[in-house]
């Protein structure tokens, strides 16, 4: 199944080769651009309906999935739960509900996210969660290459785990060899984020 997961996903262009440097400041030589499948409709339809049922037995009530990859999926991993979907947003360099959006005391939240790398967006996630009163009962993603850097107490659900290579920087062999790194991801600031 993954192998056609994966399949999918090059025929759409999202699986790139090169030299990237991806917001959690590593460097690697493949790049997962979610956004490429995620703009065809009937395919965030399908990819979140496939996330819904790795999940479904967790009981969620809301999912929550960090702006902006993972809204698309999200919404529609809720649309097939047939729950709420609200998404957390970075401001000043921070994760936050905003827009009236809101996870209730004591509500059994999904968080999605499109790719994890260093599983550090889903702990910040996790952490507004429980902030706010809400308990994660399921984690779930897209695409999981994180190489065992997951480290939130309930396991994560993916569709397509992928074991890519990642450098530091400073190990980096594709700068070794001169190539320059492009920064495809969508967020600025700052590396510590989840990564593509």
């Amino acid at each position: 199944m993954s192998a056609d997961w994966l399949e999918r996903f090059r025929r759409r262009g999202a699986v790139q080769d090169g030299h990237f440097l991806l917001t959690s400041g590593l460097h690697s030589p493949v790049y997962v651009q979610c956004a490429l499948i995620l703009q065809y409709p009937e395919e965030a339809a399908v990819l979140g309906a496939a996330l819904a049922e790795l999940v479904r037995e967790s009981n969620p009530e809301v999912v929550v999935g960090p702006a902006m990859g993972a809204i698309l999926v999200a919404h529609e991993a809720a649309r097939a739960l047939g729950v709420r979907a609200v998404f957390v947003e970075r401001v000043d360099g921070r994760l936050t509900l905003r827009r009236g959006l809101t996870v209730h005391p004591g509500e059994r939240v999904l968080i999605v996210e499109d790719v994890v790398t260093t599983a550090v967006t889903a702990r910040e996630v996790a952490d507004l969660v429980h902030e706010a009163g809400g308990t994660v009962v399921a984690a779930a993603a897209l695409i999981d290459r994180s190489g065992g850097r997951w480290t939130l107490p309930v396991p994560l659900q993916a569709l397509l785990r992928l074991d890519l290579p990642t450098y530091a920087p400073e190990d980096c062999p594709l700068c070794r060899q001169g190539t320059p790194a492009v920064k495809p991801g969508s967020r600025t600031g700052p590396p510590g984020g989840s990564g593509l």
